[in-house]
């Protein structure tokens, strides 16, 4: 070679070198080089010109090297296997396959560098026929040997989903490796079939094989999906005996997988520990804690996230909305959907419909419609949560007229849409549209009831009084009843006082749940709600004898941004003394408006005295006193309790809601009260009302009269139906 010669390639390789070590050669220095190889009279040089190729390839400039290359008159094997490489490599895979048959035409043979690259673009571009094609080739070129070409047909046959195939040829790879092996493991758990996913990571194992960090997360995700924390626990003793712990994509797989399995001490512990959390680590945490019931802990850790100047992606939000409408808290909700463009959410389908079931759960409709109607894509996902929303917080026949929307635009409805129906249903007590509602799904839309379905159905006749035929329905139901079912029957028993069927129902709960205290103090309720005293103190006495312990009742409200919690008699806030004194002005209040106590929902033997002092304790009425204390009279009331609100507090906060002119909305783990003026959206003491049509003037009072008037008018027969019976002043009001 010349010096000239040697001098381009010195600088040619110097560059190379400097992307290697993460540097990054600017479009400007590569015309420079290329300008000297043309002043030299070196532009057709093949040798030198692939350096150049690679510099480019490696720099991401594929557009300028693809230039470079149509200008070469002769190009070798060499130059059209870098082409390709450097393509596949910037993810330009469909360029990569005009390349190859380019290169075909020219009349060369592809060679074992040739054939990976170009099976892996077909991997990516699911073009089997292709492939199948180059693996006929590969066996006349006498490659069918060649580990590196088994192995793009390995990951070829996986990606494309013909696991037979994938499974046939990776048996025959003399000398298996761990990008072989990674291949079928995903493929695997591509199609759902973890177990064997699990398998072949055994067989990594035991063919002495390093598995990377790709094949590690892929095997946490498979014993996530599987249920097997064992293998999971296997995976996390090899990465800190092979010092892998440092690794930010493992940790945060670790992080996932035990949040999968609902042990979040374990995924904390995973992620103090790691040195090093990108976004996805954060994102990981903050949603484990809130899918798992621990939303407080969720919240707690975005302030930590936040504190660290890290912003919130689509995965993180997702989990704080999730937290926050498990909480009710709507400011930090609207605080934290604010940290965020607006048209993110509008144009996400996952963020959007976060954010409206967000404010679905806070009792804010009118925000989740809003947020629904600007949505740009809304897939199905989003028109359930709205349905539940609107069913949720007692605009049940609404929900009924964004059905009848959605079938007139053609969507067709999947078995969370039915939920939803379903549950409004239960709600509203409205048997014949959710003996309607089942039905259709099979007959008009082909889908099969599942068990959640059954469940809303027990769970409605039961509430309906129908007990004998829900307990008909369970028996004839295709699957076994779980839990959820035959509560929702001991449900309907407590309502209607029916102690023999519901002794029956628990027989069968405490063989699928012999834990759960609900299940026996349920009974007892409904033992001393018909003054069987000795049968209620029975089985609360077998509880204590079992260590089990009742689910004590607890309600949540915010205020000024801060999540306040109170339990049943509850004295450790530090405004307890001013709350109780609001409590006892509350009581004064009550009993000179006239209210007189339930006390039959104090289901113990005592006297009544003692029952009202068990009453006023009870954690919702708590929440509502400290609000009354620390908010302004216009400022609506909202607490979230995890168990159901006790007809007395429902029948005491009526009144509260009318005597202090206050909005209060009330979330129980079965439904929302909306109470205004002293009356509830869901009227328990006149459940009949309740199975009758809605009034739209009455029910606009709770949501924004032009939403109504555009359901109702533009969207379903219920709408045209209830409209038509106003009166004329009425109708205008909603013009």
């Amino acid at each position: 070679m010349t010096p000239k010669v040697l001098e381009i390639e010195k600088l040619l390789l110097l560059f190379q070198g400097e992307v290697g070590l993460g540097g990054f050669i600017s479009l400007k220095r590569l015309k420079h080089v290329h300008a000297r190889l043309i002043r030299l009279n070196l532009d057709q040089d093949n040798y030198l010109l692939n350096i150049l190729l690679k510099s480019g390839f490696n720099s991401a400039n594929t557009h300028y090297t693809k230039l470079i290359f149509h200008q070469t008159q002769q190009p070798n094997m060499y130059l059209y296997n870098t082409m390709i490489r450097g393509l596949v490599s910037n993810d330009s895979f469909d360029q990569a396959i005009e390349f190859y048959h380019l290169m075909r035409k020219e009349g060369f043979l592809p060679n074992n560098f040739t054939f990976p690259f170009v099976l892996k673009a077909c991997g990516r571009l699911l073009d089997l026929n292709l492939g199948v094609k180059l693996q006929a080739l590969v066996v006349k070129a006498g490659f069918d040997c060649n580990v590196f070409v088994k192995t793009g047909l390995v990951c070829l046959y996986a990606k494309c989903g013909y696991l037979g195939n994938a499974r046939k040829v990776f048996d025959e790879i003399p000398q298996k490796n761990v990008v072989s092996c990674t291949a079928l493991i995903s493929g695997y758990i591509d199609v759902g079939r973890f177990e064997e996913a699990i398998g072949v990571f055994l067989e990594l194992l035991e063919m002495g094989l390093r598995p990377d960090s790709y094949t590690l997360v892929w095997v946490l995700s498979a014993s996530a999906r599987l249920g097997d924390l064992k293998t999971g626990e296997l995976v996390h003793r090899y990465v800190v005996d092979a010092g892998m712990g440092r690794n930010v994509f493992i940790g945060t797989g670790l992080v996932d997988m035990y949040a999968k399995f609902g042990n979040m001490d374990r995924a904390r512990s995973v992620f103090d520990g790691m040195p090093e959390k990108d976004i996805v680590s954060w994102s990981a945490m903050i949603q484990g804690y809130a899918s798992n019931g621990l939303p407080k802990e969720a919240l707690d850790l975005f302030y930590c996230m936040q504190r660290e100047n890290l912003r919130p992606d689509c995965y993180t939000m997702v989990g704080v909305l999730s937290a926050c409408a498990k909480l009710g808290a709507l400011e930090l909700g609207e605080w934290a959907s604010s940290l965020m463009e607006e048209n993110e959410f509008l144009n996400d389908p996952v963020l959007g419909t976060a954010l409206i079931d967000m404010y679905g759960k806070c009792g804010k409709m009118a925000s989740a419609w809003g947020v629904f109607q600007g949505m740009k894509d809304r897939d199905i996902v989003a028109w359930n949560a709205v349905i539940s929303s609107l069913a949720m917080n007692g605009h049940v026949k609404y929900a009924f007229c964004l059905f009848g929307w959605l079938e007139k635009l053609g969507i067709r409805p999947n078995e969370n849409t039915f939920v939803g129906l379903l549950c409004g249903c239960t709600h509203a007590g409205l048997v014949s549209d959710g003996r309607k509602y089942f039905n259709s799904m099979n007959h008009t839309y082909s889908l099969t009831p599942a068990i959640e379905h059954y469940g809303c159905m027990v769970d409605l006749l039961g509430r309906a009084g129908l007990l004998d035929e829900a307990h008909k329905l369970i028996k004839s139901m295709p699957m076994e009843a779980n839990a959820i079912v035959w509560g929702a029957l001991l449900g309907g028993c407590r309502v209607h006082k029916n102690t023999q069927l519901a002794e029956k129902v628990l027989e069968q709960l405490i063989v699928l749940e012999p834990w759960n205290a609900s299940n026996y103090v349920l009974l007892s309720n409904i033992y001393s709600v018909n003054r069987r005293w000795g049968d209620a103190e029975r089985i609360r006495s077998g509880m204590i004898e079992r260590g089990i312990k009742k689910t004590p009742g607890c309600s949540w409200i915010e205020v000024d941004g801060v999540v306040n919690e109170f339990l049943v008699g509850d004295k450790s806030h530090p405004l307890s003394d001013k709350i109780y004194a609001k409590l006892d002005e509350m009581s004064q209040e009550l009993k000179a408006a006239g209210f007189v106590p339930t006390t039959e929902f104090v289901l113990f033997d005592i006297e009544d005295e003692e029952k009202e002092h068990f009453l006023g304790c009870h954690s919702e009425k708590l929440a509502i006193a400290f609000a009354l204390i620390c908010t302004a009279p216009n400022h609506v009331i909202r607490v979230v309790k995890n168990l159901r609100v006790c007809g007395d507090c429902h029948a005491a906060i009526k009144l509260i809601s009318k005597i202090t002119s206050r909005e209060i909305i009330v979330r129980d783990n079965n439904r929302f009260h909306c109470f205004i003026g002293g009356s509830c959206s869901w009227n328990a003491d006149d459940m009949e009302s309740n199975r009758n049509e809605y009034s739209l003037a009455d029910r606009a009072v709770y949501w924004d009269k032009r939403i109504v008037l555009k359901l109702c008018l533009n969207y379903g027969n219920y709408g045209h139906c209830w409209y038509s019976r106003l009166p004329a002043s009425e109708q205008s009001k909603l013009t």
